[in-house]
């Protein structure tokens, strides 16, 4: 499934690629928003900021990314998105992984309490 996109209470995604060992994205996330603390089961995660400023947490380490940064997000680390701009911030996806369904997060904290 490429070119798919879905609205979410943070923003929306957008998959770009969807291969058998490999999905790519973009995120948008609207101004002062954050996505799910959570973590992955089957796939590891890069983000690159295309668009805005990204803070990230990372396992208890917190990250400040501007446009053209990156970071890796290894498989099973509790990580989290955040754009505390006034801006949308736009980040590209790259998973990795054996399975790339929305069913394999697992949520510690919630903003909008899904579980």
């Amino acid at each position: 499934m490429a070119n798919y996109s879905e609205n979410r209470p943070w923003g929306s995604f957008e998959i770009l690629l969807d291969k058998a060992t490999y999905k790519v994205k973009t995120l948008t996330v609207l101004p002062h928003k954050r996505l799910s603390l959570q973590s992955h089961q089957h796939r590891n995660e890069n983000w690159v900021v295309v668009a805005g400023q990204a803070y990230v947490e990372i396992d208890d380490e917190f990250l400040i990314l501007d446009k053209g940064q990156h970071v890796y997000i290894p498989l099973g680390a509790k990580h989290r998105l955040e754009n505390q701009g006034d801006l949308d911030l736009v980040v590209v996806e790259t998973q990795t992984g054996d399975y790339f369904g929305e069913d394999d997060i697992v949520r510690y904290a919630d903003d909008f309490q899904r579980t």
